[in-house]
């Protein structure tokens, strides 16, 4: 069912494309421009005249010639920004050290954690043998028990202990 839609929305476009592109207005072809392009300049390309038109390069005046106001505005505000950043360095070195401190905590903590596993690990495979051991001391008793009922004979033998 869908196929045949399919089919039939795809020949519909494919037989519309042409008269679509019929109808579409032709464009005239560019022509060269009535204006002539302005004068190439004079200033070399790169030098101070040239970036100073361009306002990419300003100058300075000197301090004579400068507001004192303004002087003194610049001065407060580059004091306020110099004690920012020295604040910004003294915290920053704080974090760094807290951070510092928490870490060497934290790998003394998971070093102690993996000594306690590693020795856990080691009492269990400890407590496994020993009772592998006296399992098998079990049977082998069992098995002398057994074997000593069999021959009628009175059998006094303890059994292994408990590990």
């Amino acid at each position: 069912m869908i196929r045949p839609t399919l089919s039939a929305a795809l020949a519909l476009t494919l037989a519309v494309a042409p008269v679509a592109a019929q109808t579409t207005p032709q464009t005239a072809p560019r022509t060269a421009p009535s204006t002539p392009p302005p004068p190439a300049s004079t200033v070399q390309h790169g030098s101070a005249e040239w970036l100073q038109q361009r306002g990419e390069i300003y100058g300075q005046a000197s301090d004579a010639e400068q507001d004192p106001a303004e002087l003194a505005a610049t001065a407060r505000l580059n004091a306020e920004i110099a004690a920012r950043l020295a604040a910004a360095e003294e915290e920053e070195a704080a974090a760094q050290s807290a951070y510092n401190a928490e870490n060497a905590r934290w790998r003394e903590e998971s070093a102690r954690l993996e000594t306690e596993r590693v020795q856990w690990e080691a009492n269990a495979a400890a407590a496994n043998a020993a009772r592998e051991q006296w399992e098998r001391d079990n049977a082998a008793w069992a098995a002398e028990m057994e074997a000593c009922r069999r021959s009628g004979r009175v059998c006094i033998a303890s059994p292994p202990p408990w590990p």
